[in-house]
C-alpha cells in the first residue's frame, strides 16, 4: 500500500465540558468557531487560502445541519471555500481527518481545516409517533367538534412522555442494544471483572489529573460564555476518583447481572477539535512547520453487538503492513468508550483463539504495555463528544510523540454499529 503522508501542521481544542442535565452554554457551531478561530489566527495563510473545511458531527442540530459549512464561514474562511460535514458515529472526527487525506492524496485539495464537535448536552427530547400523529390530526381537523373528540383521546402522561435523542442515536437498531451493552458483552466474553474496569477508570481520572497539573494539555484553548465564565479545562475529571467511590455506583446497562456503570464509562459531553492538514506541497509553499504526519489509516467493521474491539480490527492491519508489533509504538490512544472495551482490545490481542479466527494471525499479537496506552488519560475522564473524539486522539497522539521524543503510535477508536478507525501518526 502507497500511503503517502499528509502533514498535521497544527491543531487546537476547546476544554470539554460535561453534559449536566441541561443545554450546555455553547451550541455545536460555537465550540467549532471558539476552537477553530485561534487555531486559524497564528497560521501564515489567511483562512482564504483553505481549499476546504471538513467536520465530523454525530449529532448537529436542525439549524446546524450541515454544520462544516456553518463553521467555515464563521471563521471567516469566505463563500469560495467549501464546508462539509461528515457522520461516521463515535469516529466523525476521525472521518473528516481520512476525508481530507483523501482529498489530499487525490490532489484535489492541498490545504484543509477538519475536525470534529459535538455538544451532546443538547442532544433534543422528541415526541413519540403517537404524539406527531395526534398534533397531525389536530392540525386538519376542521370542526369544533372533530377537535373536541382529539382533546379527548389525549393522554398526557402517555403521548407527551419524552423521547430522548441520546438515548435512541446511542442504540444500535441492527441488534437493538444500547453501546453499554455492547460493553458488557465484552466483559462477559473476556472475564473482564467489575474491579478491573473501576481500576483503569480511576488510573484514567489519575492520568488525566496529572497531564493538567503537568500542562500536557497545551492543545486546548479557552472557552468563554456568554456571561463571561472562562472555561479552561477539561471538568469531567474527577480528582478524587477511588475504588471506593466507583464501587457505590450501579450497573447501568444491565442493572441485575451488570458491571458497566456510569463511572466506567465515557462522560456525555460537549467539545470541538480541529487539525489543519497540509501536502508536502502546501508545507512548502507557506513555509510551514508541521508537528507530526498521518503515515496510513484504516477502516474495519465486526460484530455490532461487540463493537467496542474495533480498534482491534482497524489497527491490526496498520500494524501488519508496517511490520510492527503492538510495543514497537511508541505511544497508543484508544478512546475509552467504556473501560471494559479498553480493556477488551487488550485482551483481545493477548487472546491466541481470537487473533487466529477474527483478525486472521498466526497467533496471539501480544500484551500492549499500559505505560504506552492512554498516556494522559481518555475519555472516562476528559469525556467523549461523539463527532470529535476521533480527531482529539490524534491530535493528543501528536503532541504526546513531540513531548517525549517518540517516534510513532497508533489512534484508535471503536464505532457504535460495529466498526473501527486507526491512524498510524509519526513525529516529524
Amino acid at each position: 500500500m502507497n500511503f503517502k503522508p499528509v502533514y498535521i501542521v497544527d491543531g487546537a481544542r476547546t476544554p470539554f465540558l460535561k453534559a449536566r442535565n441541561a443545554p450546555g452554554p455553547f451550541s455545536a457551531a460555537d465550540l467549532a468557531t471558539a476552537a477553530g478561530r485561534p487555531l486559524l489566527a497564528r497560521q501564515p495563510f489567511a483562512p482564504e487560502d483553505l481549499d476546504e473545511v471538513i467536520l465530523g458531527c454525530a449529532s448537529p442540530s436542525a439549524d446546524e445541519v450541515n454544520i462544516g459549512r456553518v463553521a467555515a464561514l464563521r471563521l471567516g474562511c469566505g463563500n469560495k471555500v467549501p464546508g462539509w460535514t461528515v457522520m461516521r458515529n463515535c469516529a466523525s472526527g476521525m472521518q473528516a481527518l481520512d476525508s481530507a487525506i483523501a482529498n489530499i492524496h487525490a490532489g484535489r485539495s492541498h490545504l484543509v481545516l477538519a475536525g470534529g464537535v459535538d455538544a451532546l448536552s443538547r442532544a433534543p427530547l422528541l415526541y413519540s409517533d403517537a404524539m406527531v400523529r395526534w398534533f397531525a390530526a389536530m392540525s386538519t381537523a376542521k370542526t369544533a367538534g372533530q377537535k373536541l373528540g382529539l382533546f379527548l383521546k389525549l393522554r398526557p402522561a402517555v403521548l407527551l412522555a419524552p423521547v430522548i435523542g441520546i438515548v435512541k442515536g446511542l442504540t444500535d437498531p441492527v441488534v437493538n442494544l444500547m453501546m453499554g451493552q455492547t460493553a458488557e458483552n465484552l466483559a462477559w466474553k473476556f472475564g473482564i471483572s467489575r474491579e478491573d474496569m473501576d481500576a483503569y477508570s480511576v488510573t484514567s481520572h489519575q492520568r488525566v489529573t496529572v497531564g493538567q497539573d503537568s500542562g500536557h494539555y497545551g492543545e486546548i484553548v479557552p472557552l468563554v460564555g456568554r456571561d463571561g465564565t472562562v472555561y479552561a479545562r477539561d471538568d469531567g475529571v474527577r480528582r478524587d476518583s477511588s475504588m471506593a467511590g466507583l464501587a457505590k455506583l450501579r450497573p447501568f446497562f444491565d442493572r441485575k447481572y451488570g458491571k458497566v456503570t456510569p463511572g466506567n464509562s465515557s462522560q456525555i459531553t460537549d467539545g470541538a477539535a480541529w487539525m489543519v492538514l497540509a501536502s508536502e506541497e502546501a508545507v512548502q509553499r507557506w513555509k510551514l512547520q508541521p508537528i507530526a504526519r498521518i503515515s496510513d489509516s484504516q477502516w474495519a467493521g465486526l460484530d455490532p453487538a461487540q463493537m467496542g474491539l474495533g480498534p482491534v480490527h482497524a489497527a491490526t492491519p496498520i500494524l501488519q503492513r508496517h511490520g510492527l508489533g503492538v510495543n514497537d509504538l511508541d505511544a497508543w490512544e484508544i478512546n475509552e468508550a467504556f473501560a471494559a472495551q479498553v480493556i477488551g482490545c487488550v485482551r483481545a490481542w493477548e487472546d491466541e483463539a481470537y487473533c487466529r479466527e477474527q483478525l486472521g494471525l498466526d497467533g496471539a499479537l501480544g500484551t500492549l504495555d499500559s505505560a504506552r496506552l492512554n498516556v494522559d488519560g481518555g475519555a472516562i475522564a476528559l469525556g467523549h463528544p461523539v463527532g470529535a473524539s476521533g480527531a482529539r486522539i490524534v491530535l493528543h497522539l501528536a503532541h504526546v510523540l513531540r513531548r517525549t521524543g517518540g517516534r510513532r503510535g497508533i489512534a484508535s477508536i471503536c464505532i457504535g454499529g460495529g466498526q473501527g478507525g486507526a491512524m498510524l501518526v509519526e513525529k516529524v
